[in-house]
């Protein structure tokens, strides 16, 4: 009897450490473009929502699709937050659990925050970052049962900001890649995302944050994703909402409009109501947009049944 009780207990304790999700380094070595500085990371923790400000050491956090949904598909998730925090439960825990409902494999992306003094190259830092999570979720595939031809990038506001560059920006390794791991994204979805970095539509304090608010027009121009879009520009599905007053709804109008002059398959939603920073949630709680998601992820070939 005791050895099945401890047994038990063991077995419990397995369980639990198994459901936990830890949070990883996302360099494995040293963390790239890194200054040698202090980590003055701030965590804060409200009503049970974690976010976090001034991210100097990158990590990620892995939720792993139930054994029984588990599909093959995989995404990266980047909360937004302007560029100099992170909303990690609103925009990345929340958005996982959900992912993981449909067989999709997440990893949560906590990105380095653009800080002359813990980065040599501010502008590039989260490009890099996510590039790294890209490449450490096809390292892993076969570990994590992934099929590296389904792998996601989803960002919202300033984290949609990042999935585009990272969309658009596929073509340069800002990492060290040494096994030239594809870092192309195979699909993008970008929520409430600020695209340009042009004064008509940016956000500006994603604008100063990342590339200063008095940039050079080519270093605007270069962070203005609606200007990259070529015919290999991953896929992608946006939403959006039209009374949005921090990232103006022409932001996924500006980028929508490329990908359907190039012939690149995408869907966007524009609701009336909404704001910013809405999550999961609409003004109207009998629409879901998350169902859409899920029905153009079915459309494409994204999700396929196990």
């Amino acid at each position: 009897m005791k050895i099945c009780i401890i047994s038990l207990i063991v077995m419990t304790a397995i369980s639990t450490v198994t459901k936990a999700q830890q949070f990883m380094p996302l360099y494995p070595d040293s963390i790239v473009n890194s200054r040698n500085a202090p980590d003055n990371e701030v965590k804060r923790e409200q009503n049970g929502s974690i976010s976090f400000e001034k991210v100097s050491v990158p990590m990620v956090q892995l939720f792993r699709a139930p054994a029984e949904k588990a599909n093959g598909a995989a995404m990266v998730v980047c909360p937004g937050g302007g560029y100099s925090g992170l909303a990690y439960t609103h925009e990345g825990i929340n958005f996982a659990r959900r992912l993981n409902e449909l067989g999709i494999t997440v990893l949560v992306l906590k990105y380095r925050m653009p800080d002359d003094a813990t980065m040599w190259d501010r502008n590039i830092g989260p490009l890099q970052d996510a590039q790294q999570a890209i490449r450490l979720l096809r390292q892993h595939a076969a570990e994590w049962h992934v099929d590296t031809n389904r792998v996601g990038l989803m960002g919202s506001s300033a984290g949609g900001h990042l999935a585009a560059t990272a969309g658009t920006h596929f073509g340069q390794s800002y990492i060290p890649n040494k096994e030239n791991i594809n870092l192309r994204p195979d699909f993008l979805v970008l929520v409430y995302p600020v695209i340009s970095m042009e004064d008509s539509l940016t956000h500006m304090g994603s604008k100063k944050n990342l590339i200063g608010a008095d940039a050079s027009p080519e270093k605007v121009r270069a962070f203005s994703n609606e200007l990259h879009v070529t015919k290999t520009t991953p896929p992608a599905f946006l939403v959006h909402a039209t009374d949005d007053k921090a990232v103006v709804v022409g932001n996924s109008i500006a980028f929508y409009t490329a990908l359907v002059k190039q012939q690149v398959p995408a869907e966007l939603h524009v609701y009336q109501r909404g704001g910013h920073g809405f999550g999961m949630r609409t003004s109207n709680p009998d629409e879901h947009w998350f169902d859409r998601l899920e029905n153009w992820l079915r459309d494409n070939g994204w999700l396929k049944n196990k």
